[in-house]
């Protein structure tokens, strides 16, 4: 297996890596870039062959230094040497990530199959009313005397304001908003009546 590959062959170096190890739980930065150095191209050759994809074999190389600079205090020297342990946590790194790859994988998968395809059905019943709905509006403005039927048309098809109403109608602004308070009552009431 590849961790009786990648163990020491000279007792100095399990010293050193358990050295720096050991001066990385004090928060030594040099400590963590000698680790580093020492270790970053076999960590990523070993994401890569997992992941096989260079950018994101990058990405998990760091995490794993990341997730040493963080826990260092998980390496156990008394359990064997440091670049095995290294190996295995850069390996579950990778595996993890892979899983997680997988798993949003198939979530966009499901969510594909779940959502109902998208059909436009014509509404005949709907354009119908709403026919009908258009025509009652247009008798019942219609049957509005010329001064509110003008107001609400300012005011609604064209947006003016009650102010600018009455200043093109020159009429007063109480006057401009009764006409069209009224004319609108008479609206509600005639579609209440037709409904």
């Amino acid at each position: 297996m590849f961790l009786a590959v990648l163990t020491p062959k000279e007792s100095g170096e399990v010293s050193r890596d358990a050295m720096l190890v050991h001066q990385l739980l004090q928060r030594d930065v040099d400590a963590f870039e000698q680790l580093y150095d020492r270790h970053s191209r076999i960590v990523y050759a070993l994401v890569l062959r997992i992941v096989q994809q260079a950018s994101t074999a990058e990405e998990v190389v760091q995490d794993v230094f990341l997730q040493l600079w963080r826990n260092a205090g998980q390496y156990d020297v008394r359990r064997g040497p440091f670049a095995p342990w290294l190996m295995a946590l850069a390996r579950n790194r990778a595996l993890d990530h892979l899983r997680l790859k997988s798993e949003r994988q198939r979530r966009r998968e499901d969510q594909s199959e779940e959502l109902p395809p998208i059909i436009s059905v014509p509404r005949f019943e709907q354009a119908l009313d709403e026919k009908r709905r258009a025509e009652q509006v247009r008798a019942l403005i219609g049957s509005l005397n010329p001064q509110q039927k003008r107001a609400i048309e300012l005011a609604y098809f064209e947006g003016l304001s009650h102010s600018e109403i009455a200043a093109a109608l020159k009429e007063p602004l109480g006057t401009v908003k009764s006409w069209i308070r009224n004319g609108l009552l008479r609206l509600k009431e005639g579609l209440q009546a037709a409904t």
